[in-house]
């Protein structure tokens, strides 16, 4: 990831949806997601711990949202983090990452970003 991807400095995502996947990217099951890091949904999906209520904030966000953040496991991290792109990082806009920003006070990524990072 590029120090000049808005990632870095926003994390909205991380603190604001439940990241739920599958139990079996769990440690345990052989995947990568660290157990003790979860919390059980139902017989088949697991949540990132702190993602799971409301106001949501996932238990390995380190940093300020809107300044300066980080994911504490990003080498580990669900598959759900893994897809999930920033508005316009592909050139596709993703109303996900806006609404997000917007329940944290940030505006919207605008088209071009991604080429400058």
């Amino acid at each position: 990831m590029s120090n000049n991807n808005p990632c870095l400095s926003c994390g909205a995502c991380c603190a604001f949806f439940r990241v739920s996947f599958y139990w079996g990217e769990c440690a345990s099951a052989g995947g990568l997601v660290p157990d003790e890091l979860t919390v059980q949904v139902n017989h088949s999906m697991v949540a990132m711990i702190g993602t799971d209520r409301k106001p949501a904030r996932c238990t390995s966000l380190s940093g300020e949202i809107g300044c300066q953040v980080g994911c504490t496991m990003y080498e580990q991290r669900s598959s759900t983090c893994r897809d999930f792109e920033a508005s316009w990082e592909y050139g596709a806009h993703n109303e996900a990452c806006d609404r997000a920003r917007a329940q944290h006070g940030l505006p919207p990524l605008e088209p071009g970003w991604a080429m400058s990072a």
